[in-house]
């Protein structure tokens, strides 16, 4: 094993906190808490179980389940045996689920009852040999099981911990934000990588107590809020869902949760909701971390003034960097940047040509280290055209400054090119959000026959606003260059998201250039 990576799989971090914390809670889901020494026999038995039913080191089982202690027990028992987990979005739709399952060629997918309807069709038109379902399922049989038999085993100590750094440990499928959903193939090596060198630039310890309630399918929740715990034996209390946000509010009291992850739509929630006074006077919380998609400025401005003694750390990455990049630093926050990258890894500005571009340039942003992913599944083309000589293309738009701090700009896709003047989206929709009665704004770029492309807003009004366009129009004439302001205006009541709440620009920019907006 290599010197700086003290363990080659993420079994050896359940043997460990169970002969360290053996006691102590590992899990909280509602009332039920799990100790270090209760996770361990769960998974154990669950790795027997699945070993009994044929799954073996190298074969790929999928995950189709909400945020719960079964899915973490299944996560790490697949990962036991040297098998890959595939965690599935549980917002996906029948046929998109089963291109997943076809796709990954998984073995077996273990899930909850409330997904009979995607599976109806699962042994048919997919690969899957057998179905492992936790809750009230009825029609049992030889490739129907149930999850709950799988913890009672007890004769599991012959089963060896397989899996080493270099192997598999996990296969992300990416949202499909450009055409069909890609397996991200992440190693071991990679986010070991990614939680050590996270180690290195955020105090964190045993005692400090995580919260999932973002998808645990979601890289940044699999490795933030489930593996760094992990990681450091920290316990990890579980939201099921993230409605009722009171209850999310509840459990970071009662459980004392020092740690919160979030993404922006949440933390732009927290900034204007009314807080109890108990829940400010009396919270452990120690840091906020944002990460799967940018902070507005208005956001963490609002943050700071509600928090002043919690800081709100901005982190980037995507799930082919395992997924972590950059991270702001405690002792030295940079507002609106999103840091400078974790100590291992090199990033880069460059052009076109993948030329280096002079410090405070906007340019693609790349990364080299070994939190890059091993590579997309079944698909080298696109594997190739996104890994160049170890380094990244991440498709985003950013520049560094004289610290080394990293600052998006917007993403590559996302540019609008009007007229040959290069404009960012993401600045666009800043200015439109520091409006008080602007909840959210989206910017894309429609085709135009004299300009090629002109900027148009998605606007979500605040409750009771009576904003009319040309009170948006004159508030960014005060505030941006003519040929930034948007030309066209739709108010809607929402916007399209993905799991983690990102606004799926893809399907706005189709809608307006189809004609669905006029």
């Amino acid at each position: 094993m290599e010197e700086k990576y003290p363990y080659k799989n993420f079994y050896e971090l359940v043997e460990k906190n169970a002969k360290k914390f053996g006691r102590k809670p590992a899990l909280f889901e509602d009332k039920l808490k799990i100790t270090h020494k209760q996770l361990k026999h769960y998974v154990d038995s669950f790795a027997k179980y699945l070993e009994l039913i044929g799954v073996k080191k190298g074969d790929h089982v999928s995950i189709l389940m909400g945020n719960s202690k079964e899915f973490i027990i299944a996560f790490l028992a697949i990962g036991k045996l040297g098998a890959v987990p595939v965690p599935i979005n549980t917002f996906l739709k029948k046929d998109e689920i089963e291109y997943i399952l076809d796709h990954s060629d998984s073995k077996v997918v273990i899930t909850q009852d409330r997904f009979q309807k995607e599976l109806k069709e699962v042994f048919q038109k997919t690969k899957v040999q057998k179905i492992i379902w936790h809750g009230d399922y009825k029609a049992l049989d030889q490739n129907n099981l149930l999850f709950d038999e799988g913890l009672t085993i007890e004769d599991y100590e012959h089963i060896k911990p397989q899996g080493e750094l270099e192997d598999v440990a996990v296969m992300i499928y990416t949202s499909g934000t450009t055409g069909k959903p890609k397996g991200v193939m992440l190693t071991y090596k990679n986010i070991f990588s990614n939680l050590i060198n996270i180690e290195k630039v955020v105090p964190l310890s045993h005692k400090d107590r995580f919260i999932v309630y973002l998808p645990m399918f979601h890289t940044f929740t699999l490795t933030a809020t489930v593996l760094l715990p992990l990681y450091f034996g920290s316990p990890i209390v579980i939201i099921k869902s993230i409605m009722p946000f009171s209850n999310i509010l509840k459990q970071t009291l009662l459980k004392r949760v020092t740690i919160f992850m979030g993404v922006p739509e949440v933390y732009n929630a927290l900034s204007k909701a009314k807080l109890p006074w108990y829940f400010m006077w009396f919270n452990k919380l120690r840091a906020f971390v944002s990460g799967a998609a940018p902070l507005p400025e208005s956001t963490l401005k609002r943050m700071k003034e509600k928090f002043p003694k919690v800081p709100l750390l901005e982190g980037y990455g995507l799930s082919e960097a395992s997924p972590v990049v950059s991270i702001n630093r405690l002792e030295k926050q940079k507002p609106l940047s999103v840091g400078p990258p974790l100590p291992d890894y090199q990033v880069k500005i460059v052009d076109d040509e993948l030329v280096e571009l002079p410090q405070g340039e906007i340019g693609e942003i790349i990364v080299k280290g070994d939190n890059v992913m091993k590579g997309y599944y079944k698909d080298e083309r696109a594997t190739e055209e996104t890994v160049i000589n170890g380094w990244l293309l991440i498709g985003d738009m950013g520049y560094v400054d004289e610290d080394g701090y990293i600052y998006i700009v917007d993403r590559k896709k996302d540019l609008i090119i009007s007229k040959g003047i290069n404009i960012y989206p993401r600045e666009i929709e800043e200015v439109l959000t520091s409006h008080p009665e602007i909840e959210e704004a989206a910017v894309v770029g429609k085709k135009d026959e004299n300009h090629g492309e002109i900027p148009v807003a998605f606007i979500r009004l605040t409750e009771g606003s009576q904003l009319k366009e040309k009170d948006v129009r004159a508030f960014l004439k005060e505030r941006l260059a003519n040929y930034k302001i948007p030309k066209n205006y739709y108010f809607v009541d929402d916007l399209p998201r993905n799991a983690t709440g990102k606004i799926l620009k893809r399907v706005l920019k189709e809608k307006v250039n189809s004609g669905e907006y006029g």
